[in-house]
């Protein structure tokens, strides 16, 4: 454990409950739960539901409005098929750049419109890049929004090989783990300032991935199937 970790506890326990952002869940119950970010995107959504499906898996998708303004179709597909809806953003500006008076109108707006187009309740917000401050953190829960991060990922962003990815997700997958996962990406009718990583097989790594927790006696749900029987970890996180 490193001396940062050590220093961080304290915060944790006094602030997590109030400004953190979950990170994981604490559950007796051998799940994963499994998030996308960045879509829906045609084309590259549809393929990962249908690999969901064959492993009687869930996920959470967390959508970027500009997306679902696009594909409405897709949403309700998601919805129908037992997936959870969740917001990215009303677009992919990091939060920490947007004026102090934008940001609450931001996210409000956007949750009511997703939630308008998905028709389902939204409750989960994940900030793009992962950044955010005590400010836009404060705003996501005034907007009614709980603030969800991760504790392990796919690297699907990331320029590695494949068995890279597969080994990093199966290293981060124990009970409990928010794994990262993107179905779009992200770019510049989105605001995205940065260019997404090509070439990535995205459903033989979801494929690979699910069978790996199949194997472990593992299942892949929704957040908030997770929290129907485990209870969110919360650590403070801000970063630009």
């Amino acid at each position: 454990m490193t001396m940062k970790s050590l220093l961080r506890r304290p915060a944790d326990a006094l602030l997590g409950p109030v400004m953190g952002s979950v990170m994981s869940v604490r559950t007796r119950s051998r799940q994963v739960v499994l998030t996308f970010d960045d879509g829906p995107l045609p084309g590259s959504t549809e393929p990962l539901a249908t690999v969901l499906a064959d492993h009687n898996a869930q996920a959470t998708f967390f959508m970027l409005l500009t997306r679902a303004r696009r594909s409405p179709g897709l949403v309700g597909e998601l919805v129908q098929a037992g997936h959870e809806v969740a917001l990215h953003g009303l677009d992919h500006r990091r939060v920490t750049t947007l004026p102090r008076h934008d940001l609450a109108p931001w996210l409000r707006d956007a949750r009511a419109e997703l939630e308008d187009i998905a028709g389902v309740p939204v409750r989960w917000f994940r900030p793009p890049h992962g950044a955010q401050s005590p400010r836009s953190r404060l705003a996501a829960s005034a907007a009614g929004l709980t603030t969800v991060l991760w504790s392990g990922t796919t690297w699907d962003w990331k320029d590695v090989s494949h068995e890279e990815r597969v080994a990093r997700a199966m290293r981060d997958a124990v009970p409990g783990a928010i794994l990262l996962a993107h179905d779009g990406a992200a770019d510049a009718s989105d605001l995205a300032t940065e260019e997404a990583v090509g070439g990535v097989d995205k459903v033989a790594l979801l494929s690979e991935v699910l069978t790996g927790l199949e194997e472990r006696d593992l299942s892949a749900v929704s957040l908030g199937t997770a929290l129907t029987t485990g209870t969110p970890v919360r650590r403070l996180s801000f970063s630009h």
